[in-house]
Order: structure tokens, then C-alpha cells, then sequence
């Protein structure tokens, strides 16, 4: 059992921050990498009552921050959050593509755990739009497996309809039927969204414009406004391109209890690999590694699924919830389309709640500080703090995170307990 805390977190504002010009290509930086890493760290140390020099060491969890931004060696850059009192502190860059974020929080934690850190700072940040949507697609694509895949032509979109073709011909789902499944997760994720101050997509942006808070209304969309990414999935199964920043502050949880702040306990961990080749995998409508690492995390915490209030999960793309719904068993292999269409897991839901924040589909995905983003926004629930939509039930005790990276490769459950 860990035994280690999370005593304060922040998520930044998500969205585009940059200025296109359309007659000549020219982007505008207006929020860097930089920024965004100094306000989400800075904010998780106020919010925990700490400061720069109370941090034995920081991990940066980016993705791919010399392709998206001209800057690798990162982690360093964290200094600038409190120039004084984190100069000659460690600080150590954590990547695993889109999970780099949890898995940045993992080494934190076993650092703690291992006592070489009382207290630790964990980041995730990423600046995705300053490429246009060619860099963006060749630099997500270098976190497939290369030399099949990226080197092929094969995107990301296109390796999730892998999944979503595969998920279909095992359960026997035509066109339709896996067409109206999928835009009811977009639609709950939408619909969240729109409560979520910090969201890429709230109120205002174009999934509240266009009112695709219900399957009907996405269904309904013209081809123009909603079309084939790559067969079956579309425009609105696709997670956005997101800049956005967030930060953890952990400690042991002894030294929490006796600090006396808000504090929420990582109870368990699972932290499991795929092939990092799809075509050798032989499972391509469930995920496998997924399962294993929610037994892992769900073992270590002496819990079930059924003890879990609220979950946040890796929607990259709408198929992708539906496996990590079925993995984390809320619900049954190849029923998690019908329990969505049902209308389970929103805010009424008097079991668990999914993607409350609106997850990657309207809160953003950018993917070093989406983990990050799952586990802070997390704390904020299980602390009666939340951002957003909150369960109808009443303040959660316990959550699950659920962070995949690539096309489920790497795959980072954790589950989070109230104190």
C-alpha cells in the first residue's frame, strides 16, 4: 500500500494559445511552455501551503516538447517557478507519451517512498499549437511504434479505428449501432465540459455553439461539420489539441497527517505495457495491459470498483473510453456503449461518475499534463474543491484515474483515497 499523499494541486486554463495567421501560416505564441509550467507550479505550491525551498525534487512529465516546441532538456526549466528556492534542486523530465504525466507522478512517489524526497513536486505541461496540424500529427505519431506505424503513414486516429473495427466484429456492433455508442460518450464529455471553468471546450466554444450535448444532436451533424478521421472514427470521437499545464505537490502520509492540510492518499498504483507493436497484438478490442494494471492498482489499495465515487479516464478518442470503462469493470466487456447510451456514468449517477472534467474530448489533451491534469483535478473532488460538475451524490471518497500512453501501450491506473 502506498503511503504517500497528494497535498495540493493545480490545473491551468486549457486551450489554444496562439495566434494563426491564415494568409500567411504565421503563429503567435501567446502563453509558452514556460509560462505554463511557472503558473501550474507555482499554483500547486500555494495551494498546498509550501514553498520552493520546502521541495527536495521535481519530475516533469512532456511528451514531446523539442518537436512541439523547440525545447527539449525541460525539467530544468522548472527552476523559474521559484528561482531561489528551487535552485540545485533534482528535477528530472518523465516521458511515456501521452501518460508521461502519471508516470511522472509515479517516480515521485517512489522517491518518497524510498526516502530520498520528504516533499515533491510533479508536473505535466505541453504546448502542442505552435505546429500546424502536419507537425502535430508527425510529432504524435513518433510515439507510435515507427518503423510500422508512423513510418507507414499510420496516425493516431488511425490506430484507435483499429480498435474500434476490432471492438465491432468481436461483439458484432454494425455502423449504427457503434456510431450512436461513441457519440454518447462525446456527448457526456461535452456536456461536463461545459461546467468545467478551465475546459478547452466550455461554454461558448463549439461543442456549446453547436448543443452536442446529447447523441442525437452529434449524430445529426452535416458530413462537413463531422467527418470520417479515419474509418469508423470521426471529427467528434477525436480528443483536442490542447496547450495546458498542472502540478502536484506529494508527501508521506504521515508527514500530511501531522501538516494538517487537505490531503487525499494514492492508495494504489498499476502501472502495466502492451506490444508496443499493434500487429502483434492479439486483443484489439479490449485492453489487456489496461486490465492488468487496474488489477495492480485496485489490489494494492484493497478496494473494488465498486468502492470507487468518481473516474477520470483516457478518452484520446471516444472508443478508448469505452475500453477503459470495461477494463476498470464498471462496466462488462463489451457493454459499456449500451450503459452509456442508457445514460450511465454522468453526475446523477449514484455510483460512479466518468470524466466529470469533460476529459480529453472537452477538457483538452495536452498529452505530458494530461495525467497530471486526471490526478489534480481528482484531488479537488475527493477534497470537496471541485472544478466543474461534482457528483449529485455528494462529495466523493475514493477515485480512480485511468492514463494510457500511445495507442495503449503504456497504461497508468491509479486509485486515490479521501482522508
Amino acid at each position: 500500500m502506498s503511503k504517500v499523499s497528494i497535498v495540493g494541486a493545480c490545473n491551468t486554463k486549457f486551450g489554444s494559445f496562439v495566434q494563426k495567421n491564415k494568409e500567411t501560416g504565421e503563429i503567435t505564441d501567446l502563453k509558452s511552455i514556460y509560462e505554463l509550467m511557472v503558473e501550474a507550479g507555482r499554483g500547486a505550491l500555494a495551494d498546498a501551503g509550501v514553498e520552493g525551498k520546502d521541495i527536495d525534487g521535481v519530475w516533469l512529465g512532456t511528451c514531446a516538447g523539442g518537436l512541439f516546441a523547440n525545447q527539449e532538456h525541460l525539467a530544468a526549466a522548472a527552476l523559474a517557478i521559484d528561482p531561489e528556492g528551487l535552485r540545485f534542486k533534482s528535477m528530472t523530465r518523465c516521458e511515456d507519451a501521452c501518460a508521461s504525466g502519471s508516470v511522472a507522478l509515479y517516480d515521485a512517489v517512489y522517491a518518497v517512498e524510498a526516502g530520498r524526497a520528504r516533499i515533491a513536486l510533479v508536473l505535466g505541461v505541453e504546448k502542442m499549437n505552435l505546429l500546424n496540424t502536419k507537425g502535430v500529427t508527425h510529432a504524435l505519431a513518433t510515439c507510435s511504434y515507427w518503423p510500422e506505424e508512423g513510418a507507414a503513414g499510420m496516425t493516431f486516429p488511425g490506430l484507435f479505428a483499429e480498435y474500434a473495427k476490432g471492438y465491432a466484429a468481436r461483439y458484432g456492433y454494425s455502423r449504427e449501432e457503434l456510431a450512436r455508442m461513441l457519440a454518447s460518450v462525446s456527448a457526456l464529455c461535452y456536456k461536463n465540459g461545459l461546467d468545467n471553468p478551465l475546459a478547452h471546450f466550455g461554454r461558448g466554444g463549439p461543442s456549446d455553439r453547436l448543443g452536442l450535448t446529447t447523441a442525437e444532436a452529434i449524430l445529426a451533424l452535416p458530413e462537413e461539420k463531422n467527418p470520417i478521421i479515419a474509418e469508423p472514427l470521426r471529427l467528434h470521437d477525436c480528443s483536442l489539441v490542447t496547450d495546458g499545464a498542472a502540478a502536484l505537490v506529494i508527501m508521506r502520509t504521515e508527514d500530511a497527517k501531522a501538516w494538517g492540510g487537505k490531503s487525499v492518499r494514492i492508495a494504489g498504483i498499476g502501472h502495466a505495457n502492451e506490444y508496443l507493436p499493434s500487429s502483434i497484438r492479439k486483443n484489439m478490442h479490449e485492453l489487456v495491459a489496461g486490465k492488468e494494471a487496474v488489477r495492480r492498482a485496485f489490489a494494492e489499495a484493497g478496494m473494488t470498483i465498486a468502492d470507487v465515487d468518481v473516474a477520470e479516464v483516457h478518452d484520446c478518442f471516444t472508443i478508448n473510453q469505452l475500453l477503459c470503462t470495461e477494463a476498470l469493470g464498471l462496466s462488462a466487456d463489451g457493454r459499456a456503449g449500451f450503459d452509456y447510451m442508457e445514460g450511465r456514468f454522468g453526475r446523477e449517477d449514484p455510483k460512479c461518475s466518468v470524466n466529470l472534467s469533460g476529459g480529453l474530448k472537452a477538457k483538452g489533451h495536452p498529452v505530458g499534463a494530461t495525467g497530471v491534469s486526471m490526478h489534480a483535478l481528482l484531488y479537488k473532488q475527493l477534497v470537496g474543491e471541485p472544478i466543474g460538475a461534482a457528483p449529485a451524490k455528494g462529495r466523493p471518497e475514493v477515485a480512480v484515474s485511468f492514463n494510457v500512453g500511445g495507442s495503449a501501450a503504456t497504461n497508468c491506473v491509479t486509485v486515490l483515497a479521501g482522508e
